[in-house]
Formats: structure tokens, sequence, C-alpha cells
């Protein structure tokens, strides 16, 4: 790979910094898992506007309209996280590329400007208490009555269900199928009918996710992405993108610097914890995963623009990202001492307690997208090639 930027790229990462330079302050902090305010909305606006949010969704879909430029998208992202600025999304990082791939035209214009703009939120109905690793096993079920699914069941670790406007949903239709070819892929309201939240409190002590049961709801049978039975090929879409997107190298070596800055300040005995070699060992195993990590990115960077499969190198990102995260911010609870196992409203707290939420989120995170364990599983036999771990030997 070609580690040299054209005189066009550079030119455009200067744009990109000036309009930080002029804009960054504008961008919301706080948690993502909440509603969107006017402060959201009108940030996300104004980088679809300039094209650092939903860049190559096509206008009519409510996007930026550009063409697609792989290291721009790249230099907009190192740009965004280098700064600490939250970067704009292209609506639901998850379900807009599914719709753009898999949906009809009806459903794109419908679904896909609202969602970018962040006036349309949606949360996924994957997960099921006797579903989760082994997501093909649902049991939620849709049955056809005139031109409706009338659907009966219960989702479980739904992040977001207490405030989405939309659910996309994994049911089954076709009950006397094989488990992967009985399941279809359905869009609608969570206002709904027949739909009960209740929210779940995770590890931060915040309600980010729900039980979500389902009486009787009815939905169109035309909310259907894919044909019936094909739920599983359009899910395993969904959850690619969503895999991706949990292992950014540019926002973890964003928090790299921020924990290299503490350990500037902090001091033990008078000794600064940059000074002192376990810290400083430490902080260099880190530094090298965050380059191996980086330099995995180009690697799936230079096959994206190649037009060829990256392979391994795209399976183990979010094994790698969410695991790497967690250990981040382990150390720097550890390096604030005392102070790093307040939480709440102390008033002692660092950061507004941001490295003692996300060592509790980022822990969720290896298990929420598909399990550390699964994700092993999924390496070795689909990307390795490795046989299968066998299965039991059923008693007769």
């Amino acid at each position: 790979m070609d580690l040299n930027y054209s005189l066009e790229h550079e030119s455009f990462r200067n744009e990109v910094r000036a309009f930080l330079a002029a804009n960054g302050d504008k961008a919301p902090t706080g948690t993502i898992f909440r509603k969107q305010t006017k402060e959201d909305l009108g940030w996300q606006k104004l980088l679809i506007e300039h094209g650092y949010a939903a860049r190559t969704i096509p206008k009519e879909y409510g996007g930026y309209g550009a063409e697609t430029d792989i290291l721009k998208s790249y230099i907009i992202a190192d740009e965004f996280a280098r700064q600490g600025v939250r970067p704009g999304h292209s609506g639901d990082f998850r379900l807009v590329p599914t719709l753009l791939e898999l949906g009809t035209e009806e459903q794109k214009q419908q679904y896909i400007a609202p969602t970018v703009s962040g006036e349309m939120t949606w949360c996924q109905g994957y997960s099921e208490p006797g579903a989760g690793s082994d997501l093909a096993s649902l049991s939620t079920k849709a049955v056809v009555d005139g031109d409706d699914f009338v659907i009966n069941g219960q989702k479980i670790w739904t992040s977001g269900a207490h405030y989405a406007d939309m659910i996309f949903c994994l049911v089954r239709t076709e009950p006397d199928a094989p488990k992967h070819q009985g399941i279809s892929y359905l869009l609608f309201p969570m206002s709904t009918p027949g739909i009960e939240i209740r929210p779940l409190v995770n590890m931060t002590g915040d309600a980010t996710f729900s039980e979500v049961f389902f009486t009787d709801v009815r939905v169109p049978t035309s909310q259907i992405v894919g044909a019936r039975g094909e739920g599983w090929f359009v899910a395993n879409a969904t959850l690619k993108h969503e895999r991706g997107g949990l292992g950014d190298p540019n926002q973890a070596e964003e928090r790299f610097h921020s924990i290299l800055e503490m350990m500037k300040q902090e001091k033990i005995d008078g000794v600064r914890l940059i000074d002192q070699p376990v810290y400083r060992d430490r902080l260099l195993k880190l530094q090298a995963r965050i380059l191996s990590m980086k330099f995995n990115g180009m690697r799936i960077l230079s096959s994206s623009i190649k037009g060829d499969d990256p392979g391994l190198a795209a399976w183990i990102v979010k094994l790698q990202g969410c695991e790497l995260n967690h250990q981040m911010a382990a150390m720097a609870i550890d390096i604030l001492g005392e102070i790093g196992i307040l939480y709440d409203d102390s008033p002692h707290l660092r950061d507004a307690g941001f490295w003692q939420y996300s060592y509790m989120l980022d822990l969720g995170l290896i298990i929420g997208g598909g399990t550390a364990q699964i994700q092993k599983n999924m390496i070795g036999e689909r990307a390795l090639g490795l046989p299968k771990e066998p299965k039991p030997q059923e008693v007769e």
C-alpha cells in the first residue's frame, strides 16, 4: 500500500481540519445511547451538507452523493478522531447499507433519508432468551392473516428499544423449514399495537437495552426485506456492517493519546507514571496492539480500493477492537488510582466518568454483536478453514 497521499487528498485533509477548527465545538457530547436532540440533528445536517456524513449515499436518499473515494472517507474518520469530535453517520450503520444493497426502491425512498438525518431511529430485534449465540434457532413467529403478518414472541438485549422509532426484526415465518431457511426480516414501527418494552439496566447503570414482547402485532406483508424465508441472508448482511463498525482504529488511537497524556500528568510519590517502567511497558504493549489494528485497517482499505475480498483481515476487526478498547479503559482506570473507582455523580470524577463508563460499556460490547467466543469460532471455521468443533454424540 502506498502511504503517500496525493496532493488532492492532502488538500482534502486540510479542508477537513479547517471545518473542524471552525465547527468542532458544535458537536454534541455525551453518550450516543439516547434519543436524538435538536443539537444532534443540527450537527448531522451540517455534516451531510459538507460531505462528512452520509458521504456516498445518493442525494435522492438524503445523502451527500459523492463518488466513492475510500481514502477521503478514511481521512474524515482520522481527522475527527484526532480532534476528539463526534463524527457523523450514515444513519443506522447496520440498516442503511443493508437497504441500499437488498431493499426495494420503495423501502429506500421511505426509510433511508429520515434515518440518515437522524430523525428516524432504529433498534435491532435479533436476540431472544433462547436464541442468543445460536441466532438461527429464534422462535418469535409470524403467521400470515390477510395482508398482514401477525407476530408473537419475545426479543431481548434490544439496544435503544425504549426510544427507537422503528425496528428491523427477525421472525420465523416458515415453521417447517430448516432453521436457517424459515426466517424473514421485517421492518415496522415500535408504536405498533401489541408491542411491550421493558428497559433493562446494564453494567454502566443505564437502561440502554430492553426486553421487547410481541402480542398479536400486525405488520403489513409488504414490510419485508428480501423474500419470505430469506431473512437469514439479509440478517448476515446487517451483521457484517455491525461487526465492521465496532473496531475503529482511529478512535482507538485517539483513546491511546488520551491515556498517554494522563500518564504525563498523574504521579506516584512525585514520579510521573510515564517515567515508571511498569506503567510504561504496559502502555507500549497497548500501543503495539493499536498499531497492529491500524495496519490491519490499512490492509482492509487496500482490499477495498482494489475491489478484493479482505478475508481474514475483516473477520478479526470486531474481536480485536472491542477487546482492545476494554483493555485501554482498564488501564486508564488504573492510572487514575483511587479516583478511578468513582462513579455516577461524584464531584471528584475525571472527564465526567468517561473511563469508568467505557470500561463497563466495552465489556458489554465484547459480548454484544456476537460474543468473543463466537467470533473466534467464526474466524477459525470460516476465515481459516479449520474443522468445526465436534458435536456431542446423541444418546439413543
